[in-house]
């Protein structure tokens, strides 16, 4: 059965100017000049997803053709800045965003995704299969993360 407030979701390829305005709502930290605009986000290799509800943006992720000396892949992928309205937390939504860039990592021949996890995080990258590739670091102004990854199989 799937969960009822997935059902009225709708995941869409977005364009990167699509995903600032949920970058700055749920990504901005009050304490420092959050730069919304990620270098690579025009890049022909890069994606955007959204996740709508009732034809309401309510959750974005992007995806950059970028390699990490902790994950050894041919084609890698990583996952920035997924972010979703503080109302649809808690829903499923950064679940079904995770499952729909694996379907589409697929279609582009990705061998791997990878993000950096905030440490907060990491119990819900590993429930969806992804491991810790690092040693815990520290994100200057943001706090503690570890690079994860999944491998995709084709």
């Amino acid at each position: 059965m799937i969960h009822r407030a997935l059902e009225s979701s709708t995941v869409k390829e977005i364009t990167f100017r699509d995903c600032y305005d949920l970058r700055l709502k749920v990504l901005k930290r009050k304490e420092w000049n959050y730069d919304y605009q990620y270098a690579g986000d025009a890049d022909a290799t890069t994606f955007h997803l959204g996740i709508y509800r009732d034809n309401e943006l309510v959750t974005i992720a992007s995806f950059f053709a970028n390699s990490n000396k902790h994950v050894v892949a041919d084609n890698p992928i990583q996952l920035r800045g997924m972010a979703t309205l503080s109302d649809f937390q808690g829903q499923g939504l950064g679940r079904l965003m995770v499952q729909a860039a694996i379907e589409e990592s697929k279609k582009r021949n990705i061998d791997v995704l990878w993000c950096n996890a905030r440490e907060e995080a990491v119990n819900f990258y590993e429930k969806l299969g992804f491991r810790i590739a690092s040693d815990r670091f520290e994100i200057p102004r943001v706090g503690p993360h570890f690079i994860m990854h999944i491998q995709i199989d084709s």
